[in-house]
């Protein structure tokens, strides 16, 4: 998930069990596809794909955990950008983590890409592609590569900026279905996606509030911050816990807004996307330091909480930064106790 001029310059500006590693055998094809094919619904239009695809290259840890909870890593030939979540996907996938083959530590070129051969390429706009290095799914299929794009980043008009169609749930509802189909993981699609739904169900019978607490994410930044909008996993992940996302007015997955947006907001806690090269420390300082947000009580009271990357943006590890989040809020007193445990642990210890 870029950042506007990636992470540096807006800093120089400003659950799943593992599954089994046995391969089903392939899918047919659906009907009316060419043998050896399948066809889903990608970005709202149809798009063929091998089936079952042989060498998916996997960009960023979210769709990396795709993949792995799926147990279809025996389809990956390569993945990249996955070194700051590699942690975080050994706790919740255990040893299938390594043994993929990191092609790149950030995102690849086009070039990285072609020299693993990949049958199908899975990416995002601005989780990989991006016009800048050439890397896109047009430019893909002109190299006999066929692309598929995160839902979540799924652009609103080609051309325009603004990503996300449909809600986040939705978007990594369809994200694990399509691959599972891709990979002929059917039923581990199946699976995961009920897993899924099991726990959302049981946030979603968890006492609220008489008024949901605001809560602002924030990613990064310094002269402004980086954030996410209503279409953004954030957004999916606030609301499941029962608060209400800062900027759920925007219709934009992530995405800067200004610091006067942060203090009219007055959140009740800050949520913090934990990745480099800005630390929670230096992030929480700025809070502290500047004179809009000093005084907010999520700031006096110290409300903070600081998940990995891959938890945040859109995957399967969203429903257990829901329920962390559920957890947090619980412990602040902003959300009456529900008698929930998240099933697991993720913030960061160092």
């Amino acid at each position: 998930m870029t950042r506007p001029l990636r992470l540096s310059a807006v800093l120089a500006a400003g659950v799943v069990v593992l599954a089994a590693c046995s391969a089903p055998a392939p899918a047919p094809a659906a009907a009316g596809d060419p043998a050896g094919t399948v066809t889903v619904q990608n970005c709202g239009a149809p798009a063929q794909f091998p089936a079952p695809a042989q060498r998916l290259f996997v960009n960023d840890g979210n769709m990396i955990s795709m993949v792995l909870a799926l147990g279809a890593q025996d389809r990956v030939t390569a993945v990249s950008s996955m070194q700051r979540d590699a942690d975080t996907l050994r706790r919740h996938y255990g040893a299938a983590v390594d043994g993929l083959a990191q092609a790149a530590p950030e995102y690849p070129t086009l070039e990285t890409v072609l020299a693993r051969d990949p049958d199908v390429m899975v990416a995002g706009w601005n989780y990989g592609y991006g016009e800048a290095k050439n890397l896109t799914p047009a430019r893909l299929r002109e190299q006999g590569i066929t692309p598929y794009v995160l839902t979540e980043s799924c652009r609103q008009a080609d051309g325009q900026s603004a990503r996300g169609i449909v809600d986040p749930w939705t978007a990594l509802r369809d994200d694990l279905q399509n691959l599972g189909t891709i990979t002929g993981h059917t039923a581990d699609a199946d699976r995961v996606v009920a897993d899924l739904d099991t726990r959302l169900d049981a946030l979603g019978k968890a006492p609220r509030a008489a008024t949901p607490p605001t809560v602002f994410l924030f990613d990064s930044g310094t002269d402004t911050p980086f954030s996410s909008g209503r279409f953004g996993a954030p957004q999916a992940i606030i609301e499941a816990a029962g608060a209400r996302n800062a900027l759920s007015d925007v219709d934009d997955t992530w995405t800067t807004v200004s610091w006067e947006r942060v203090a009219t907001a007055q959140p009740a806690a800050f949520l913090f996307v934990d990745y480099p090269p800005q630390t929670f420390a230096e992030k929480v300082a700025i809070l502290k330091s500047r004179p809009d947000t000093r005084d907010l009580p999520a700031v006096r009271e110290n409300r903070f909480l600081n998940l990995p990357y891959a938890l945040w943006t859109s995957g399967p590890l969203n429903i257990d930064a829901a329920e962390q989040v559920r957890a947090a809020l619980e412990r602040w007193n902003l959300v009456p106790a529900s008698g929930l445990t998240p099933r697991s642990d993720d913030v960061p210890r160092s």
